[in-house]
Protein backbone atom coordinates (compact mmCIF):
# COMPACT_ATOMS: atom_id res chain seq x y z
CA UNK A 1 0.00 0.00 0.00
CA UNK A 2 1.58 3.66 -1.08
CA UNK A 3 2.94 5.13 2.42
CA UNK A 4 3.14 9.42 2.79
CA UNK A 5 7.09 9.41 2.05
CA UNK A 6 7.65 11.66 5.01
CA UNK A 7 5.95 9.47 8.16
CA UNK A 8 5.85 6.17 6.19
CA UNK A 9 2.02 6.09 7.24
CA UNK A 10 -0.23 3.84 5.16
CA UNK A 11 -2.84 5.71 3.59
CA UNK A 12 -5.04 2.89 3.18
CA UNK A 13 -5.27 2.69 7.01
CA UNK A 14 -6.20 6.40 7.57
CA UNK A 15 -9.57 7.32 8.60
CA UNK A 16 -11.20 9.53 6.49
CA UNK A 17 -10.73 13.03 8.52
CA UNK A 18 -7.29 12.03 8.54
CA UNK A 19 -6.99 11.63 5.03
CA UNK A 20 -8.62 15.01 4.43
CA UNK A 21 -6.25 16.35 7.06
CA UNK A 22 -3.63 15.44 4.76
CA UNK A 23 -5.11 16.73 1.36
CA UNK A 24 -5.36 20.02 3.73
CA UNK A 25 -1.88 19.61 4.21
CA UNK A 26 -0.46 19.56 1.43
CA UNK A 27 -2.79 22.31 -0.36
CA UNK A 28 -1.34 24.21 2.87
CA UNK A 29 2.34 23.32 2.00
CA UNK A 30 1.90 24.11 -1.87
CA UNK A 31 0.32 27.28 -1.07
CA UNK A 32 3.45 28.64 1.64
CA UNK A 33 5.68 27.88 -0.76
CA UNK A 34 3.82 29.89 -3.70
CA UNK A 35 4.26 32.47 -1.73
CA UNK A 36 8.01 32.14 -0.91
CA UNK A 37 8.31 32.11 -4.56
CA UNK A 38 6.34 35.22 -5.07
CA UNK A 39 8.34 36.72 -2.24
CA UNK A 40 11.22 36.10 -4.03
CA UNK A 41 9.65 38.14 -7.55
CA UNK A 42 9.08 40.93 -5.49
CA UNK A 43 12.63 41.58 -5.89
CA UNK A 44 12.68 41.49 -9.67
CA UNK A 45 9.26 43.22 -10.43
CA UNK A 46 10.50 46.67 -10.32
CA UNK A 47 7.23 48.91 -12.16
CA UNK A 48 4.71 50.14 -9.72
CA UNK A 49 1.67 48.20 -11.00
CA UNK A 50 3.75 45.25 -10.73
CA UNK A 51 4.39 45.72 -7.05
CA UNK A 52 0.49 46.19 -6.54
CA UNK A 53 -0.21 43.24 -8.23
CA UNK A 54 2.23 40.78 -6.54
CA UNK A 55 1.56 41.86 -2.85
CA UNK A 56 -1.66 41.36 -3.57
CA UNK A 57 -1.36 37.86 -5.08
CA UNK A 58 1.27 37.21 -2.29
CA UNK A 59 -1.64 37.94 0.61
CA UNK A 60 -3.69 36.11 -1.15
CA UNK A 61 -1.37 32.90 -0.72
CA UNK A 62 -1.01 33.26 2.73
CA UNK A 63 -4.53 33.90 3.18
CA UNK A 64 -4.74 30.48 1.01
CA UNK A 65 -2.59 28.49 3.75
CA UNK A 66 -4.42 30.11 6.55
CA UNK A 67 -7.81 29.01 5.25
CA UNK A 68 -6.55 24.96 4.92
CA UNK A 69 -4.59 25.32 8.53
CA UNK A 70 -8.09 27.13 9.59
CA UNK A 71 -10.26 23.98 7.53
CA UNK A 72 -7.69 21.37 9.32
CA UNK A 73 -8.27 23.06 12.75
CA UNK A 74 -12.15 23.19 12.53
CA UNK A 75 -11.83 18.75 12.05
CA UNK A 76 -9.59 19.12 15.41
CA UNK A 77 -6.56 18.68 13.87
CA UNK A 78 -3.08 20.17 13.32
CA UNK A 79 -1.16 20.37 10.02
CA UNK A 80 0.89 17.34 9.03
CA UNK A 81 4.30 19.04 8.05
CA UNK A 82 4.90 18.11 4.41
CA UNK A 83 8.45 17.65 3.67
CA UNK A 84 7.96 15.75 0.34
CA UNK A 85 5.03 17.53 -1.24
CA UNK A 86 4.42 18.64 -5.21
CA UNK A 87 6.44 22.09 -4.94
CA UNK A 88 9.17 20.50 -3.07
CA UNK A 89 9.52 17.69 -6.05
CA UNK A 90 9.05 20.64 -8.76
CA UNK A 91 11.66 22.64 -7.17
CA UNK A 92 14.28 19.32 -7.25
CA UNK A 93 13.41 18.89 -10.74
CA UNK A 94 13.57 22.56 -11.94
CA UNK A 95 16.58 23.85 -9.95
CA UNK A 96 16.61 27.24 -9.86
CA UNK A 97 15.31 29.32 -12.76
CA UNK A 98 17.48 31.32 -15.00
CA UNK A 99 15.92 34.35 -15.00
CA UNK A 100 12.58 36.51 -14.53
CA UNK A 101 11.14 34.58 -17.45
CA UNK A 102 11.86 31.05 -16.01
CA UNK A 103 10.54 32.32 -12.75
CA UNK A 104 7.42 33.70 -14.23
CA UNK A 105 6.66 30.73 -15.81
CA UNK A 106 7.32 28.43 -13.16
CA UNK A 107 4.54 30.65 -11.45
CA UNK A 108 2.10 30.12 -13.98
CA UNK A 109 2.56 26.25 -14.22
CA UNK A 110 2.17 26.23 -10.32
CA UNK A 111 -0.87 27.68 -10.40
CA UNK A 112 -2.18 25.88 -13.03
CA UNK A 113 -1.80 22.81 -11.38
CA UNK A 114 -2.84 24.18 -7.84
CA UNK A 115 -6.27 25.72 -9.96
CA UNK A 116 -6.63 22.07 -11.47
CA UNK A 117 -6.06 19.98 -8.37
CA UNK A 118 -8.90 22.74 -6.39
CA UNK A 119 -11.22 22.10 -9.51
CA UNK A 120 -10.74 18.42 -9.42
CA UNK A 121 -11.52 18.51 -5.56
CA UNK A 122 -14.67 20.28 -5.84
CA UNK A 123 -16.30 18.50 -8.25
CA UNK A 124 -15.53 15.02 -6.34
CA UNK A 125 -19.49 13.48 -4.41
CA UNK A 126 -19.23 14.65 -0.67
CA UNK A 127 -17.75 17.18 -0.17
CA UNK A 128 -18.51 18.84 2.81
CA UNK A 129 -20.02 22.79 2.26
CA UNK A 130 -16.79 23.97 4.50
CA UNK A 131 -14.61 22.63 2.25
CA UNK A 132 -16.49 23.66 -0.92
CA UNK A 133 -15.94 27.00 0.56
CA UNK A 134 -12.75 26.95 0.91
CA UNK A 135 -12.15 25.43 -2.13
CA UNK A 136 -14.61 28.11 -4.48
CA UNK A 137 -12.43 31.16 -2.86
CA UNK A 138 -8.75 29.69 -3.92
CA UNK A 139 -10.10 28.68 -7.01
CA UNK A 140 -11.21 32.06 -7.61
CA UNK A 141 -8.20 33.56 -6.76
CA UNK A 142 -5.93 30.95 -8.67
CA UNK A 143 -7.79 32.31 -11.79
CA UNK A 144 -7.19 36.28 -11.51
CA UNK A 145 -3.01 35.07 -10.54
CA UNK A 146 -2.82 33.28 -13.58
CA UNK A 147 -3.60 35.86 -15.86
CA UNK A 148 -1.90 39.01 -14.67
CA UNK A 149 1.36 36.42 -14.06
CA UNK A 150 0.88 35.08 -17.71
CA UNK A 151 0.12 38.45 -18.82
CA UNK A 152 3.40 39.75 -17.46
CA UNK A 153 5.70 37.23 -18.44
CA UNK A 154 4.27 37.76 -21.83
CA UNK A 155 5.07 41.34 -21.83
CA UNK A 156 8.57 41.00 -20.24
CA UNK A 157 9.38 38.02 -23.15
CA UNK A 158 8.03 40.89 -26.08
CA UNK A 159 10.53 43.81 -24.65
CA UNK A 160 13.18 41.34 -24.72
CA UNK A 161 12.42 40.69 -28.43
CA UNK A 162 11.51 37.02 -27.68
CA UNK A 163 8.11 36.86 -27.62
CA UNK A 164 8.10 33.08 -28.19
CA UNK A 165 10.53 32.58 -24.91
CA UNK A 166 7.68 32.41 -22.80
CA UNK A 167 6.05 29.78 -24.62
CA UNK A 168 9.00 27.94 -24.31
CA UNK A 169 9.46 28.56 -20.66
CA UNK A 170 6.05 27.30 -20.01
CA UNK A 171 6.37 24.07 -21.98
CA UNK A 172 9.52 23.49 -20.29
CA UNK A 173 8.09 23.58 -16.80
CA UNK A 174 4.51 21.85 -17.47
CA UNK A 175 6.22 18.87 -18.95
CA UNK A 176 8.09 18.92 -15.71
CA UNK A 177 4.49 19.59 -13.27
CA UNK A 178 3.28 16.76 -15.79
CA UNK A 179 6.25 14.38 -14.87
CA UNK A 180 6.11 15.45 -11.04
CA UNK A 181 2.21 15.52 -10.19
CA UNK A 182 2.66 11.67 -12.08
CA UNK A 183 4.65 11.08 -8.69
CA UNK A 184 1.79 12.06 -6.61
CA UNK A 185 -1.45 11.20 -7.59
CA UNK A 186 -1.79 7.73 -7.13
CA UNK A 187 -1.50 8.76 -3.11
CA UNK A 188 -3.59 11.36 -3.70
CA UNK A 189 -5.83 9.05 -5.39
CA UNK A 190 -6.22 7.09 -2.10
CA UNK A 191 -6.57 10.22 -0.07
CA UNK A 192 -9.32 11.80 -2.11
CA UNK A 193 -11.17 7.99 -1.56
CA UNK A 194 -12.01 8.92 2.06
Amino acid sequence: MPETPQTNINLSELSATDKLVWIFSFYRDAELRGARLLFNLLHHLKDAEAQLKMSRHLADETRHAWLWTKRIADLGAAPKMVDDGYQRRLGLRTGVPKDLIDLLALTVVVEERARSRYIQHSAMPNVDPETLSVLKAVTEDESWHLSWIERQMREIAREQGDPQRADRALERYREIDREVYATLAADEALLMKG
